[in-house]
């Protein structure tokens, strides 16, 4: 199976031109932050997300992909994978991972092998 887990889905309401910083993120079991930083670069879009104390104040980078749905009027974009799933991802450090295309290979690589 071919996806691409740097694009947003069809239906999801992403609207190009908004601005996704401060929005809210919930995943599938819960909230687990807010948008930091997101990119609408084509094959390569991606949101930031601080998770403040959740995860001890970690950022992760999650996917245009694992976007299930942007809700413009409650501020809120929702992912469908677990906290479990996107605590286990690999660790993202913005000034070292965000112009790395090994990071982003696998990064990709692992939430496309949860794709099912």
């Amino acid at each position: 199976m071919n996806v691409n887990v740097w694009g947003y889905r069809e239906g999801s309401g992403r609207v190009e031109a908004l601005d996704l910083t401060g929005y809210k993120v919930e995943a599938a079991d819960g909230s687990i932050g807010k948008v930091s930083k997101h990119s609408d670069e084509v094959d390569s879009s991606y949101v930031v997300v601080d998770t403040g104390p959740w995860i001890f104040g970690r950022e992760v980078l999650l996917p245009a992909g694992t976007v299930s749905r942007v809700d413009a009027a409650e501020k809120t974009i929702h992912v469908d994978r677990t906290k479990d799933q996107i605590k286990a991802a690999p660790e993202f450090i913005g000034d070292k991972h965000i112009e790395d295309p090994a990071y982003y290979s696998r990064i990709g690589g692992y939430y496309g092998n949860l794709l099912g």
